[in-house]
């Protein structure tokens, strides 16, 4: 496996799998047939074992052509909540705006894998005119996220123009750019990218990340280019059966983003995209992993333990609870005194 050194060049197809010795070349066909394959150097250099928390993510893997019976193309209806191109609405204060749908790396358990893919899915000028005039119409919107695919994959030209489009719309207090890119692929991140998200309007940079090595030097870097810039950031994971699903690893994890100055955020339950099985914790295993952090890590450390509920509903805590079944009293007994 991997040296530790980064490799020159990205793995984006079944040859290259079998030729770093990550997959065999005929498993990785049958996968790259449905879906996307991406491994950055940065991440490739972190891989072990194919089967390691860091491989687990990128690495294809047959069983993904296996489909559960709870699993469907699109989890969170992503697609019944899109009234034009590029944009979901799912809340009433805000929207999603996927100017493409190309990532510097494929996540193996993505909830919109029948979406993303090398192709990019770049809107055209008329759509993201499109998607800026609904925004406009709809002044409930305070808020606009830049998903994807991952927004800073656009060149710092692009993404600087749709974010001043952005800014432009009087209703639109609030800016958000969800992210692999600063430690999936951290030259990427380069200072004029950087300076584009110095906004006028705030703006929150929310990265993805499941496992401490994640956090390489140059992936710290890259996140202090945009922190010099005053852009507060935030990390949300995704709880992964052999990536993140200890107490140990979550602990690490969560030290590893305060250590890098990043706020924990969200905690995902995973969802129900096909071939994604082999990653499922159960909730309940999750919710007492969630508890085993009280008490080791500060509260800063934290995050939202959530469920996209499947349908298009929207994210619900799920976390764990401390006043059930006499657990903790309620030391005034219910009674107040005015």
């Amino acid at each position: 496996m991997s040296s530790g050194t980064p490799p020159m060049h990205p793995i984006r197809t079944p040859a290259a799998l079998a030729e770093a010795g990550l997959a065999r070349r005929a498993d990785a066909e049958a996968v790259a047939e449905r879906f996307a394959i991406s491994i950055t150097p940065t991440m490739q250099a972190l891989i072990e074992q194919p089967d390691d928390p860091i491989g687990r993510q990128f690495v294809p893997h047959v069983d993904e052509l296996k489909t559960a019976n709870y699993e469907t193309d699109d989890p969170i209806a992503d697609v019944a909540l899109s009234p034009v191109k590029g944009i979901v609405h799912r809340y009433p204060d805000r929207a999603l705006l996927k100017p493409l749908l190309a990532c510097p790396v494929y996540c193996r358990y993505c909830f919109r894998r029948e979406q993303v893919g090398p192709d990019g899915g770049v809107l055209t000028e008329d759509e993201l005119q499109a998607a800026y005039a609904w925004l406009r119409a709809h002044p409930a919107i305070r808020e606009v996220v830049l998903s994807g695919g991952d927004p800073l994959m656009l060149s710092p030209r692009r993404l600087g123009a749709i974010l001043q489009a952005l800014e432009a719309i009087p209703h639109v207090e609030l800016l958000r750019i969800h992210s692999r890119v600063p430690l999936a692929d951290p030259p990427r991140l380069t200072e004029a990218l950087a300076a584009t998200m110095d906004t006028e309007k705030p703006l929150w940079l929310v990265i993805h990340a499941n496992h401490a090595r994640e956090f390489t030097p140059a992936g710290v870097a890259a996140l202090r280019r945009v922190q010099r810039h005053g852009v507060p950031v935030l990390a949300q994971s995704v709880l992964l059966r052999g990536v993140n699903d200890s107490p140990e690893a979550l602990e690490a994890l969560t030290r590893a983003m305060l250590a890098a100055r990043v706020k924990p955020y969200y905690l995902h339950q995973l969802d129900a995209a096909p071939g994604t099985w082999r990653f499922r914790v159960p909730i309940e295993e999750g919710r007492r992993l969630v508890a085993s952090l009280r008490g080791r890590v500060t509260g800063l450390a934290w995050p939202t333990y959530v469920l996209d509920i499947p349908g298009g509903h929207g994210k619900v805590p799920i976390g764990p609870t401390y006043l059930e079944a006499d657990a903790v009293r309620d030391p005034w007994g219910g009674r107040h005194a005015l």
